[in-house]
């Protein structure tokens, strides 16, 4: 079939289409033994030799796709140059290629979808799809009525007005609140960076729900693959139809 180089690299789930392009445009990929840096570029997934860093490309992977119920204390990427732990740990035998669907910071735990497709992945973290994504957050001090308005009315982040979904005070205390946050952008560190603008301090933050999947019976540290519904249900929320990995090439 005639794709998109772009969608060939996201179906061997070397990186989303959009990464895919930059990949291109470094002069990263090869088709047919020839160097390709133009974008918009059109294979043959059948016929068409298509290398990565001189490392040759499948286009049709076996498809995973993991949730784990991250720890704080690891950092949500497959390596790292300074040695640290990485969710990788947390997932011994994972297939090549296997990477995580957007970010929770290290000191950050919960919810983490990983998987190999990557037009699936790259929805899931666009903002046009506006995934929800659900975090429980242990601020410091009280968050009273007023300041809880203030985050529903959204504040400057970078010059850019961050407005969360929906914000619920689910205990307030002189020393600890608690509140739950729903959001659908995956702007860094967001939710850490909402609550500092209203001058409090993050304790604690669990992602507890994204795009209606949840932590239910999975502990701390472990992690299970979704089931076909889930993925089907994922794929539709996207616009990609079951067993497909992308729009028409």
């Amino acid at each position: 079939m005639n794709i998109r180089l772009n969608k060939f690299l996201a179906r061997g789930g070397i990186a989303s289409r959009r990464e895919a392009d930059r990949l291109i445009a470094q002069g990263r990929v090869s088709v047919n033994g020839r160097t390709v840096t133009e974008l918009g570029v059109r294979v043959d997934d059948d016929r068409d030799r298509v290398n990565v860093d001189g490392r040759p490309v499948k286009a049709r992977l076996r498809p995973v796709y993991l949730l784990l119920n991250k720890p704080p204390g690891y950092l949500v990427t497959m390596k790292d140059p300074q040695g640290r732990p990485t969710v990788k740990k947390l997932l011994p035998g994972l297939p090549s290629g296997v990477v995580p669907v957007g970010r929770l910071d290290f000191d950050s735990e919960g919810l983490l979808l990983l998987t190999n497709d990557g037009e699936l992945a790259f929805r899931l973290t666009h903002p046009r799809y506006e995934i929800p994504k659900v975090y429980q957050v242990g601020v410091e001090g009280e968050v009273s009525a007023e300041t809880a308005d203030r985050l529903r009315q959204g504040v400057m982040i970078d010059g850019i007005k961050a407005v969360p979904d929906a914000v619920v005070v689910l205990e307030s205390g002189p020393h600890l609140s608690r509140l739950r946050v729903e959001l659908h952008e995956g702007r860094k560190r967001e939710v850490r960076r909402l609550i500092e603008a209203v001058g409090r301090r993050v304790r604690k933050l669990k992602r507890v729900s994204l795009a209606g999947l949840t932590l239910k019976n999975i502990p701390s540290g472990g992690w299970r693959p979704l089931t076909d519904r889930e993925v089907s249900g994922l794929k539709r929320k996207v616009g990609l139809a079951a067993g497909e990995d992308g729009q028409a090439g």
